[in-house]
């Protein structure tokens, strides 16, 4: 993997993480302000919502991160491609396609799209 891939890597999995998740200010950085997400639950989500959200649920999630890709869109956007499998609490598991797309402003990568489809 290249530089950027692997910045685009740990960025995605920092996402992932029960720390970065319960943080407000750590979501804030990553998150841009035109975020919009289209959930694995069918749900459409704003930066708002997840800041209002994420940082405050009570479910102990996990993630693992299969099949990552990293296309270069332009010198300041990249769109990643990934499976994860979701396991809520112990038990649940759901397993979704994923993609986001990410955007370097002032040498600060943010994430401004995200969508999550369920795997049948």
């Amino acid at each position: 993997m290249n530089d950027v891939n692997n910045t685009i890597y740990e960025l995605e999995l920092s996402l992932l993480k029960p720390e970065t998740r319960s943080s407000f200010d750590l979501l804030n950085g990553l998150i841009a302000d035109d975020f919009i997400e289209f959930g694995s639950s069918g749900s459409v989500y704003n930066k708002k919502e997840i800041l209002d959200r994420l940082p405050t649920s009570a479910d102990k999630v996990e993630y693992t991160i299969s099949d990552f890709n990293v296309r270069i869109l332009s010198d300041s956007m990249v769109q990643t491609t990934f499976k994860t499998d979701r396991i809520i609490n112990g038990t649940e598991k759901l397993t979704s396609l994923r993609s986001s797309i990410w955007r370097k402003t002032n040498d600060n990568w943010q994430m401004f799209f995200h969508q999550g489809t369920p795997v049948c």
